[in-house]
């Protein structure tokens, strides 16, 4: 092989070598962008959800305290205590409806639920569509909430895509790739 040819073969390499090293840094890049966009949408869903309290402006004590309080309704204006109503019950199951688990049940137990094919996933789904952390079922007060991790295929409620955390209720269908299920009491 002459001087030429071996010169050629060693900058092909090289420049092989470099693809695979920009391809690497470009894709812990998105990685790292959808990340940040899980974390905003985290956020978000907080904020929608109240999770995140609303901190009084620094004025607002002291405009207060220069305001009398009113005063109290005669007893005779006063309408009867109303009984609260039944608080609404969070749901303590998940079934499995349709896909390769379908028949089968899972106890939330109040707790957060990981969903997707990982093995350190809380419900393991056997479905070529679904992602290692899928989506994330989790209780907030007496509802269930559930947001998509950033899922390849996507998470739909109702036949709509989940763009942002969506409570869900037992009437509510989840599906996942082609694993559907839903809440019950």
């Amino acid at each position: 092989m002459n001087e030429l040819a071996v010169a050629v073969l060693r900058l092909g390499l090289l420049l092989a070598l470099w693809i695979l090293i920009i391809s690497i840094v470009l894709s812990q890049g998105r990685d790292l962008v959808v990340g940040r966009r899980n974390k905003l949408r985290l956020e978000q869903a907080r904020r929608d959800a109240g999770l995140v309290t609303a901190v009084p402006a620094a004025g607002a004590h002291a405009a207060s305290a220069d305001r009398p309080a009113p005063a109290a309704a005669p007893a005779a204006e006063r309408p009867a205590p109303v009984p609260p109503a039944p608080a609404p019950r969070l749901a303590r199951t998940l079934r499995i409806t349709e896909g390769p688990l379908a028949g089968q049940t899972v106890d939330l137990g109040g707790r957060p639920l990981l969903i997707g094919r990982a093995q350190d996933a809380d419900l393991v789904l056997v479905d070529d569509y679904a992602s290692g952390r899928h989506a994330r079922l989790f209780p907030q007060g007496t509802r269930w909430f559930l947001e998509d991790l950033g899922s390849t295929n996507g998470t739909f409620v109702d036949g709509d895509p989940v763009t942002r955390t969506l409570p869900v209720g037992t009437s509510s269908t989840i599906r996942i790739g082609k694993t559907v299920m839903g809440l019950e009491d």
